[in-house]
């Protein structure tokens, strides 16, 4: 997608990439836009996020990628340490990375519609409405934080 595109469809700070038949998020160009802090990339054919998703663009605040095909969520996704708003209803994600421990300013998460493993579906609850959506997101960082600490019990064990 050429950078002019993209510009054409960025309004403040937000830029609206949902229905673009995208099956790949376009890193570079939205490298070259850092003042699109909002990226709405929803209702596309995104399977997996590039490597560089989370280490060039991590000025963002929020994300959409509702209605994709992801079935999985970078490791390094702590690295986008000014998310605030991360939606990703009506995947394909079975599990999360015990990296979205470090996402210290999430307020607001929505699992909603994917076929999470049992115990991330209880962490995460029913996402039916905002309060629950903001739950969500504490309730996964704090869940994730104590992941992480069991890991890092067991690396000192070894």
């Amino acid at each position: 997608m050429p950078k002019e595109n993209l510009k054409d469809k960025l309004e403040g700070n937000e830029l609206d990439l949902s229905l673009s038949n995208l099956d790949t998020v376009p890193v570079k160009e939205l490298v070259a836009l850092p003042k699109a802090t909002r990226l709405d990339l929803s209702c596309n054919q995104i399977k997996s996020l590039p490597d560089d998703f989370c280490t060039k663009l991590n000025y963002l605040v929020k994300i959409d990628l509702s209605k994709n095909s992801l079935t999985e969520i970078p490791s390094n996704i702590g690295l986008l340490q000014k998310l605030e708003h991360l939606d990703l209803l009506g995947n394909q994600l079975t599990t999360l990375p015990v990296g979205m421990c470090y996402l210290k300013k999430l307020k607001w998460l929505d699992l909603k519609d994917n076929p999470l493993s049992e115990n991330l579906k209880q962490v995460a609850g029913d996402c039916l409405d905002e309060v629950q959506c903001r739950r969500c997101a504490q309730n996964m960082v704090a869940y994730m934080k104590k992941v992480q600490s069991e890991l890092d019990r067991q690396k000192q064990k070894k």
